[in-house]
């Protein structure tokens, strides 16, 4: 698999400094984040849950009824909704747990134009719950709504006239005394409820089949009417639904996506955006005949016609969890890919046609996921998902922001300028395409002559050429900014084939072969250096071996050729 492996910054306190903006918060217990904004302040915030203990006040309470005895013990472990606010410097400024009498599960974010928060979640006993929060994550108000049964909102949408709109699921209702128990339309309904910008429920109703029906998101078009995605199960299939209803929640039309005869494919609806052109996109996940997942994107208009369908081919089992449009109407998507080994987070741009244009994977060597993604006010994408430590078993708050290319962003506040400055140095490569340049400082060698020959380390002439022009303009410019130079990776890289190996030994050989090229390009630049830089380079100067962790790809397959390489990148303090 195609993957990065970060210096993941570990928490133990509240604040330590790394390079890479990737912010791990550990937790005793299970820990996750599921949404993120960008504060006006230009500070992040981030929702999610953490575990706490907290023992059991009632006793030796006897209960007539088992939803209210389960409700109760709930209360001896569960989830509490966590808001963690971070600055520019990768520092957490903000570390709140809410302080509610029922253990709960904050899942969306909303920002208010006071700068505040709604908080969407359910509580652990099957309840809905709306939590407003100033800008400090103060508690101005909770709302807990919903049936006398078991509850879950998947999101909750800001609506253009301040509000929200809270989009889940419940059972029809067990209780004939319940409001909502002649609505109840099957097993399982669409349950959505709105509220005005103070709290107040201005509507709640359900909707659905006699099937099992789940809400998964919405969001509100230019005109105020709302599309609602959701599904519908019934025997073993699950189809894809979208309705269009008006602002007051009056069904305008319903479309059901079912599979096709003979069609063993399963596809799951997980998010849905307006774009600039007011048309909407749908992200789902699409199982194929080997029940593995992957991507499918829909762009469709306010009256149900299909523009644009097109499935996102990627090696490995790939979904979205979040979806968003930049003012130039690219796209970035992030979620999760997986082998046999482990998962990691993804991130995708791709351009208004849905073609694919970069991804990049990140985690270590276990469970990794990205949930959320915000677009911040200079297009790098803030992403809250959650991040498990190697050889653990429980998972952490995670934070971290990317470039616009989906690299990852560097804390310190001169990557902007040390990149410019780069490509300005070297525009004439740039332009023979003999090396590329991206937004975290690392520079690839891409010429077709530069490349490695298949189990080759030792540097050929024209290698020997170009890596001297190139360390004769990158090394004066690193040592006369020496003082913002936390260190200089030397990487090198391999194709994925290694003859006839098992794995293990194709990786081992990988490995040692890409340290291998690392070294003799290492060693190479630095006998070539007059001894001030050399002494300063003992200082910077790091080499590693990525074996075939970072393959060069072009349309999701693997140039060989290309991946037999060298890189270099530049980490500022």
């Amino acid at each position: 698999m195609k993957k990065t492996l970060l210096l993941l910054l570990l928490i133990t306190s509240l604040y330590a400094t790394t390079a890479n903006y990737s912010i791990i918060v550990n937790k005793p217990f299970d820990a996750a984040l599921f949404d993120i904004t960008q504060d006006y302040d230009r500070t992040i915030t981030a929702v999610g849950f953490s575990k706490e203990y907290k023992n059991n006040s009632n006793g030796a309470a006897s209960y007539t009824d088992a939803f209210d005895y389960l409700a109760s013990v709930s209360q001896k472990f569960g989830s509490q909704m966590h808001i963690i606010k971070v600055d520019k410097t990768a520092k957490i400024i903000l570390s709140e747990i809410s302080n509610l009498p029922k253990f709960n599960q904050a899942i969306a974010l909303v920002k208010t134009p006071t700068n505040g928060y709604f908080v969407g979640g359910y509580t652990l006993d099957g309840s809905l719950l709306i939590v407003k929060l100033d800008a400090k994550a103060n508690l101005l108000y909770s709302r807990t709504f919903g049936t006398k049964n078991y509850d879950r909102m998947n999101n909750l949408i800001l609506m253009s006239d301040g509000g929200v709109l809270a989009v889940g699921s419940s059972i029809t209702s067990r209780s004939s005394s319940d409001s909502m128990f002649n609505t109840g339309l099957g097993n399982n309904d669409i349950f959505i409820t709105r509220f005005s910008k103070t709290g107040q429920k201005l509507w709640s109703k359900k909707y659905g089949t006699v099937y099992d029906d789940q809400g998964i998101d919405a969001v509100e078009a230019r005109d105020g009417s709302i599309i609602v995605i959701g599904t519908t199960s019934y025997e073993k299939n699950r189809d894809v639904s979208i309705m269009r209803l008006t602002e007051n929640g009056n069904r305008v039309w319903l479309k059901h996506y079912q599979k096709k005869a003979n069609d063993d494919n399963t596809v799951i609806p997980k998010k849905i955006i307006r774009l600039k052109d007011n048309n909407f996109v749908l992200a789902l996940t699409q199982y194929n005949h080997m029940q593995k997942e992957h991507i499918r994107l829909i762009k469709f208009d306010l009256y149900q016609n299909i523009l644009i369908d097109k499935e996102i081919s990627t090696t490995y089992p790939s979904e979205i969890n979040d979806i968003k449009e930049y003012s130039d109407g690219k796209l970035i998507a992030v979620g999760y890919v997986k082998d046999t080994y482990n998962t990691d987070g993804l991130a995708m741009i791709m351009d208004s046609n849905f073609i694919l244009l970069t991804q990049e994977h990140y985690g270590e060597e276990n469970y990794d996921v990205f949930n959320a993604v915000t677009i911040m006010h200079n297009s790098q994408a803030a992403i809250a998902g959650l991040h498990t430590n190697n050889d653990s078993q429980e998972t952490n708050m995670w934070i971290t922001k990317l470039n616009r290319d989906a690299t990852m962003a560097q804390v310190s506040s001169n990557v902007d300028s040390f990149y410019e400055k780069l490509r300005e140095i070297f525009k004439v490569e740039l332009k023979a395409k003999k090396i590329e340049i991206k937004k975290d400082l690392s520079i690839n060698i891409i010429g077709s002559t530069l490349n490695f020959e298949v189990g080759a380390y030792k540097l050929t002439s024209a290698q020997k050429s170009f890596l001297t022009t190139l360390s004769a303009q990158l090394l004066p410019f690193l040592y006369a900014n020496k003082e913002n130079i936390q260190s200089l990776e030397i990487n090198g890289h391999t194709s994925s084939e290694w003859g006839k190996s098992d794995f293990t030994d194709t990786y081992l050989n990988n490995e040692k072969l890409s340290l291998n090229r690392s070294y003799e390009t290492m060693s190479y630049l630095f006998r070539k250096q007059k001894k001030s830089i050399q002494v300063w380079l003992t200082q910077v100067l790091r080499g590693s071996g990525y074996s075939s962790s970072q393959q060069v790809e072009y349309s999701n397959i693997e140039s060989k050729k290309k991946s037999r390489r060298v890189s270099f990148k530049v980490i500022l303090k």
